[in-house]
């Protein structure tokens, strides 16, 4: 592996962050499974729809509040922010597993918890998300946002393991007293972080700046197109907790053999990640690409006669949805103007999380009246049309041509600005001080303005 994969880890605020959020992301995992096992098995009857129930309720809050969540990353300072809504969602998680200890957990408490936790959530997954630009500088932030996802997946690998022996072995609510402890670690990374180190950034308030972030992305083309994208595989086809649960039900296996499933899907997700580490910058075409992956490895996954070769297809279906959710987050913060970043990113988020509402309790209900290989046939068929999104876009935009010299060849020109499809956002900068300001059509550029990095496609 080459080093400069990891080079973000040789920035100290950066190295700290990656080991306390990798520990605090191991026990999110463990939670996470633990709650899908709770509502599938304890609380109901092996009801799916209960499941889809639960998961809109905890992914809804992010859709719900994007412009004041994006606000408020963009606003207050993103260090203290976290230490907030991580010690929040501590609090949770001890409730949480005092109550599944004492016998005293409902199926309705469990969905007044995962409400609460969605609205946490939706403050901490932006300030979160635009917080790690903070720690890199400009050249850095795409390694960082990849190597961000490393953990993230690192974490998936192991906690929903640990998580199904451990339900096996103490039962449900140890997991989430365990969770409670793990998020020590992320406060205490930013508790020792050097904040005169962090990258300084422009803050201004104000209910005025709150549609910034949506006018940005309106007019921002392939923002749109990007937008449309994930917003479509995370509402029908990031419901692996329905999938995974339900297949491993249908091949007679328990909880254990529930989290083993999550970590095949972890052992792709971590490649996709380290690969996004190495490329120079994120670019659409892998978005696309990556989106079509996902569709060929759902419908094997629709196919796959034995828990084993089910497995096996998750190591694929892992590798593409993060190849293709990284490099859309890449592509989204580092081609968005820093003063922006933390509402647009938030909008990012609420579109990504905030499709599960939509999609997870009809994926839930396909699951529970037809089967789970019809609902993963869904996820599937809606790839596709995700995939011939960005296609289409691409194709109508101009920059597919035909090769020079290679008749049946076509290639992607990488120097056409967008600024050819559709007016470039307008000019922030007299709005918001002390920015970079967005470039102008080629041949108005004003003359106080500076280069800045190119969108990619």
């Amino acid at each position: 592996m080459s080093t400069s994969m990891f080079r973000s880890l040789s920035i100290f605020n950066y190295r700290v962050w990656f080991i306390g959020a990798l520990v605090s992301n191991v026990g999110a995992w463990m939670q996470s499974t633990a709650q899908n096992w709770v509502v599938l098995t304890q609380l109901t009857d092996n009801d799916a729809a209960a499941m889809g129930v639960t998961m809109a309720l905890q992914f809804a809050p992010p859709l719900l509040l994007v412009s004041v969540t994006g606000w408020v990353a963009d606003r207050f300072d993103r260090r203290k922010l976290i230490m907030c809504t991580q010690s929040a969602l501590l609090l949770l998680a001890v409730t949480l597993g005092v109550l599944l200890l004492s016998g005293a957990m409902t199926l309705p408490l469990m969905f007044g918890f995962a409400l609460a936790l969605g609205v946490v959530t939706a403050f901490d997954n932006p300030a979160r998300q635009a917080f790690v630009s903070d720690l890199v500088s400009q050249e850095n932030a795409s390694n960082a946002v990849a190597l961000n996802a490393a953990s993230f997946n690192m974490a998936r690998l192991i906690g929903p393991a640990a998580a199904g022996v451990m339900i096996v072995i103490v039962g449900t609510g140890w997991v989430f007293l365990v969770n409670a402890i793990t998020f020590v670690a992320m406060l205490a990374a930013l508790f020792v972080m050097r904040p005169h180190e962090l990258v300084a950034r422009h803050r201004r308030g104000g209910p005025a700046r709150l549609a910034d972030g949506f006018r940005y992305v309106a007019r921002r083309p392939d923002l749109v197109v990007i937008f449309v994208m994930v917003f479509l595989l995370g509402a029908f086809g990031m419901n692996f907790p329905i999938f995974a649960s339900t297949m491993a039900l249908e091949f007679g296996r328990g909880a254990d053999g529930f989290g083993l499933l999550s970590s095949f899907v972890a052992i792709g997700s971590l490649a996709g990640a380290l690969l996004a580490a190495r490329r120079e910058r994120a670019r659409m075409r892998v978005v696309i690409v990556g989106s079509g992956g996902f569709a060929v490895a759902s419908a094997l996954s629709v196919f796959a006669p034995s828990y084993g070769a089910y497995a096996a297809t998750l190591v694929l279906t892992g590798f593409c949805v993060v190849t293709t959710l990284t490099t859309a987050n890449g592509y989204v913060q580092t081609t968005t103007d820093p003063v922006l970043r933390g509402r647009v990113l938030a909008l990012y988020m609420a579109i990504l999380l905030g499709g599960t509402p939509v999609g997870a309790p009809i994926v839930g209900a396909v699951a529970a009246e037809f089967g789970p290989r019809v609902a993963i046939a869904l996820a599937a068929v809606v790839a596709v049309i995700a995939c011939g999104i960005g296609a289409t876009w691409t194709a109508l935009s101009g920059r597919l041509h035909r090769h020079e010299t290679k008749r049946f060849r076509l290639t992607l020109d990488e120097t056409r600005p967008i600024t050819t499809i559709a007016p470039e956002p307008e000019d922030f900068s007299d709005e918001i001080a002390g920015t970079t300001p967005i470039p102008l059509p080629p041949g108005e550029r004003s003359p106080r303005a500076t280069p800045r990095p190119r969108h990619g496609d």
